[in-house]
Order: C-alpha cells, then structure tokens, then sequence
C-alpha cells in the first residue's frame, strides 16, 4: 500500500520532472546549460548520496587520482550528468535533421553497425551510461529506422508513461523492464526481423546478473545482451558515447561473437572491458551514481522476476534505459 508520504514523493519528482521539460525549452540554450552546470557543482559541494557514490565509483575508474583530483573529477561527472538532462529536456524543441548531422561528425565505426546489418540477423547495440544515450538513439532513428529499448518502470506510473510518450516520438520502441509484458520474447522477434536492440548494460538490476572484472573489482552486468545474441545470431555491438566541447563522441566497437549460451559469461566480460577502455578515456561522462561493485552492495540486489514462457529470462536482465 502506497503511503500518503510516498505519493506526494512520487508527484513530486513527477512535477520536477515535467518542471524541467517546460522550463529548458523556454529558457535561451546558453541559460539552460549554466544552469545545469551550477546544479551539478552544487551537488558536488553538497556531497549527497549520489554525488559520494559516484565519487567512489571514480577513484576505481582512476585509481591514481589523489583526493583534490578526485574532487574535480566528481564536479566535473555531476556536470556532465546535468548536461544529460539538461538535453533530454531539450530534445522536443531540437531540429533533431540538424541533430543528426552534429552527431555524425563525432562517430567512429560506423561499418561495424553496417555490416552487422547486412548480415541480415539484426543489431544488438550495448552501451554504459555514459555520455547521452538518448541523442544517440536519435542518431540511430535517422540512420537505420526504428529500434527497441527496455525502460524501467519509474513511479509514478503517469511519469513513466511520460517518458515513454517522449522516447516515441523521437522513434524509439519502449518496452517495459517489467510488469507483465514478454519483452524478450519480443526482443527476439525485432531481431530476427533484422531490427535494432539498444540496451544500457552497465548496471544489473537482479540477482540474475553476470559476475564481471571491472576496473579489477568484482561487479555483475546484466546477461540480456550477450543472451539475446546467443538466442538469435543478432551481432553484439558494445557502443561508447562521451561528450566532447561542442558535441558528442561515439563509438561502435567490433561485434563480439555469441555463438551459444555456453560463451554469455565470455562475452558479458569482453563487454565489461570495452565499456571500461571507453570509461576510462572519458570518465567525465560516465554517469553512475549508484552502487555498482559488490564490495558496495549489501544483500542481494532486487530479485530475478519471473520467467518468461518458463525458460527465457525475465526482461529485468536485460539492463535499463
């Protein structure tokens, strides 16, 4: 039972959220990134949960960073994650043809996805949460059509529906990571249908996951991606995303191959490492504010879900949006 304290937690963040889409779209563009970026140092002098966390997840990312280093390096991250939102918020007001074009100036690898395509079997695209994954889906609408996401099912439900309505419009296919939807039954079918997979796979959300190294430490990701390419012959791609002065940086990784469900561990690692060499070349923009590493974790982290058709795993695996 939802208490009226959570309620009122929920339409809160609901009418910040909605708050931030009016506000970044009527505000000029300069002063709409100043005042993000004086969020993100606020946050970084306030030193709240998220902000200690994400410091603590960087001093892995560079160990050799002493405390001062540490401390810029976290104002800096809290800035790039201001700068996220501050362009999601602005999204529907963006000639996203012109978008389009930006993006591609910065992005490496292209005949990878290319070739994956014409291979006929569809895409698996990987990413950590870095940089903006969502500008990069607008690249991808314009670039190969339509692909398929999963999101997490935010509260309250009417703010979930509200990004799903925004994600659509800007081409993306939203499926739920749970709530009773077949969503890696569907998944399958988008892939053998030559469709594209975007999933955001640093960060397991179950038990389910995949032990990892990352950054020499322990960790677990999700095994939907590497899953889901055993299951279908689709072509794994690991994708890095950063931000650069005036623009946006990716790029495509060659396919890791997933030939059967024997070689998902092998391959969620390769995934693991290829995020970590595009982190550690940008950790600015790496945008992990929760706990990641099992040495952070107490307990189990949520639970596995049900199983689809009895013998799929559940969409919870597959890692957010």
């Amino acid at each position: 039972m939802t208490t009226p304290w959570q309620w009122l937690g929920s339409r809160s963040r609901e009418l910040a959220y909605v708050t931030g889409w009016w506000l970044v779209r009527a505000a000029p563009a300069k002063v709409a990134e100043t005042l993000f970026a004086v969020g993100g140092d606020m946050a970084a002098r306030r030193g709240g949960p998220g902000a200690r966390q994400l410091r603590r997840n960087l001093a892995r990312v560079v160990p050799q960073a002493g405390p001062n280093e540490l401390d810029e390096l976290t104002r800096k991250a809290l800035r790039s994650y201001g700068r996220y939102w501050q362009e999601v918020f602005r999204l529907p007001a963006v000639d996203l043809d012109k978008l389009y074009r930006k993006v591609s100036e910065g992005i490496d690898g292209v005949d990878n996805l290319n070739l994956a395509l014409r291979e006929g079997r569809g895409v698996i695209v990987a990413l950590p949460h870095s940089g903006n994954w969502d500008v990069a889906g607008v690249w991808l609408v314009r670039y190969s059509g339509r692909f398929s996401t999963v999101a997490e099912r935010l509260r309250p439900e009417s703010l979930y529906r509200r990004f799903v309505r925004f994600r659509e419009s800007l081409g993306f296919e939203i499926l739920p990571l749970s709530g009773g939807v077949r969503t890696y039954a569907t998944l399958r079918e988008r892939l053998r249908a030559n469709r594209v997979v975007c999933l955001l796979a640093d960060r397991d959300l179950t038990s389910a996951g995949i032990d990892v190294t990352f950054f020499g430490e322990r960790t677990r990701m999700p095994a939907g991606p590497a899953r889901l390419a055993a299951d279908t012959g689709a072509a794994l791609l690991p994708v890095g995303s950063w931000f650069t002065d005036d623009g946006w940086g990716l790029r495509i990784h060659p396919r890791i191959r997933v030939d059967s469900r024997d070689e998902v561990a092998s391959a969620t690692q390769l995934l693991a490492d290829c995020f970590a060499g595009d982190i550690a070349a940008h950790p600015a923009d790496w945008h992990m504010l929760q706990k990641l590493w099992l040495a952070d974790l107490s307990g189990a982290r949520g639970g596995a879900g049900e199983i689809a058709d009895g013998s799929e795993p559940d969409a919870e695996e597959l890692g957010p949006s």
